[in-house]
């Protein structure tokens, strides 16, 4: 697959992807500068309900990232894997074929807390560094008292400078941002592609 120095990793469920999402990627490649950023939505997150919104669907709306960067691609890689999307498995992926590169990991704040529940963590630690693309107001001991157990574990925590945005995938979803005011918070490719399918509150 090429010889990329630095491989950025960016996951979700991206349903639907929202501007919160944008700028997170988007400090993300400040802080790394990456020569590959791959935008991976998930199949099945292990710790969520599978989203109905189809996979295709959702990696059209992730094509939105792709304006940040000529770094940036959109995988389909976790979708097509089928059943449930554990990040290590994604990583193993990307260390066979992007051998010898630094591989990093994109984890909002909330995930940083409780990453040492996640699935084979110490793995991923020795496969990746992890980029703290979002913190709330007053969350900064706790996240950097997490840091720095991870860095005793042998990890590597990377903050990026991104401010948590107020929105949430599930407040389109649920209504609570209402379909007039959906051009405030979705990225136009994102936005085009929810107008298109009628997805969420939309009716046709």
């Amino acid at each position: 697959m090429g010889a990329a120095k630095k491989v950025l990793l960016y996951g979700g469920t991206f349903d639907p992807p929202h501007n919160g999402h944008m700028n997170n990627l988007r400090a993300a490649l400040t802080c790394v500068r990456p020569d590959k950023a791959i935008v991976m939505p998930a199949g099945i997150p292990p710790h969520k309900k599978a989203s109905t919104t189809p996979g295709d669907v959702r990696l059209a709306m992730c094509q939105c990232f792709t304006a940040l960067s000529p770094a940036v691609e959109v995988s389909d890689w976790e979708i097509r894997q089928g059943g449930r999307s554990y990040t290590v498995h994604t990583l193993e992926m990307l260390c066979e074929a992007y051998p010898g590169a630094e591989l990093y990991l994109c984890v909002g704040s909330d995930m940083l807390l409780t990453f040492t529940a996640w699935y084979r963590w110490r793995d991923m630690l020795s496969m990746a560094a992890l980029v703290v693309e979002s913190r709330e107001a007053g969350d900064e001991p706790a996240l950097q008292a997490a840091a720095a157990a991870l860095t005793a574990e042998g990890g590597r925590v990377l903050f990026a400078r991104a401010e948590a945005y107020p929105c949430a995938s599930s407040d389109i979803r649920s209504g609570r941002i209402p379909p007039e005011r959906w051009p405030e918070v979705l990225p136009p490719e994102t936005l085009r592609v929810v107008q298109e399918k009628h997805l969420y509150r939309q009716r046709p």
